[in-house]
This record gives structure tokens, sequence and C-alpha cells, in this order.
């Protein structure tokens, strides 16, 4: 679940089909796991409340926990366009603070939707192993992103350190009594090492 505004709109009456299907699909699966909990909801049952086959289920979710996070390429687009569209003078391990800070825990002017969609994630084991596993998944493109940014090869070692200890520190943040201050936290001592790479350069 992420910003509804931020999803690129499909084009041609085929992709608005598909696109509607989609999310019809995920909408009923939502509503389920949040109104009885995601092991008491079958894939079954979510196809029937979407009024749609399980085939035809499994071609836009090939895994039960993505039904629970079904905007993950626009996810992508949103973490990488967060470095590469930064305000000048900001630094990538702050403008990764603030992508984190609004799309990793529950911002206060997020609503409770956010919140209820946060607490299920948090309150299921399948569901925070598929979060931490899909947000991981995005390292190398991250990596890329921060490299071309500096000016360095693709496969800068650091460029990749930092992507991924920017993707798993949301993870370890949720653990903590206070999320965003654990989080503001862990991205200063990624600040701190950033700068000494940058100054070493």
């Amino acid at each position: 679940m992420s910003d509804p505004s931020a999803a690129a709109q499909p084009t041609g009456r085929r992709e608005r089909k598909k696109a509607a299907t989609r999310r019809a699909i995920a909408d009923a699966a939502l509503r389920l796991f949040l109104e009885r909990g995601y092991d008491a909801v079958g894939i079954r049952e979510i196809a029937d409340a979407a009024d749609v086959s399980t085939t035809t289920l499994f071609k836009h979710f090939p895994v039960k926990e993505a039904l629970v996070f079904d905007e993950e390429a626009d996810q992508e687009q949103q973490l990488l366009a967060a470095v590469r569209e930064r305000p000048a003078g900001l630094s990538i391990p702050a403008a990764l603070r603030e992508h984190a800070l609004r799309h990793r825990v529950a911002p206060p002017d997020r609503g409770s939707d956010f919140r209820t969609f946060a607490a299920l994630v948090d309150a299921t084991p399948a569901l925070r192993e598929y979060l931490q596993a899909m947000w991981l998944r995005h390292t190398d493109a991250l990596a890329r992103t921060i490299a071309r940014e500096c000016g360095l090869p693709p496969g800068d070692a650091t460029c990749a350190a930092l992507a991924h200890f920017a993707l798993e520190a949301p993870r370890v943040a949720r653990t903590h009594d206070d999320p965003r201050a654990a989080l503001v936290s862990a991205f200063a001592l990624l600040e701190q090492g950033w700068a000494g790479v940058a100054d070493g350069r």
C-alpha cells in the first residue's frame, strides 16, 4: 500500500481493465484481511469477493503476500526519484531518510487507513518478511542510481552498502517504541559514514 496519487495511470482500454481487476482483487483482499486477519482468509474467498476466478487472481498476484503490497513497481520508482530529484544541497542519505519516514513508518499525516494497514503488517510475520524482502529487491537499482548521481561506477561497493543499509534501517526501526526517532538515528549514522566516504574521494 502506497500513495495512490503516485501510481502511473494505465492507458488503453485493455490496460485499464487489467488495472481495474487488479485493484478490485487487492481491495477485496485487504478488506477481508483487516476484518478477519491475514491467516484466516483463503485465496478462494478473496477471488469470490472480487468476482474473479482463482486463476485470474494468481495471474495478477503470484503469492498471497503480494495481495497486500500491490504497488511494488511504483514504490521502486518513488524510491529512485527520491535520490534523483532531491533538492539541491540535500545529501543522498538525507533524501533516503525522508523517503523512509514518508513510506516505511506510519507518519502522522497519513491518516487512520495507513496506520491500520501498518498494524496488519506488523501483526503478521509472513507480511513483515515479505515487505522487507520486497524493499531489499530494490537494492541493486538504488545502488546504481546512487552511483550515477555521484559519478561512480555502477558496481561501486560504497553505493551498494548505502543502498542496502538505507533499505534495511526501517525494519530495525520498527522494533523500537518510537520507530520514527529510531529511523532518524539510524540515518544519522549513515549520513556520517557517507560524508566520510565523500570526503575521501
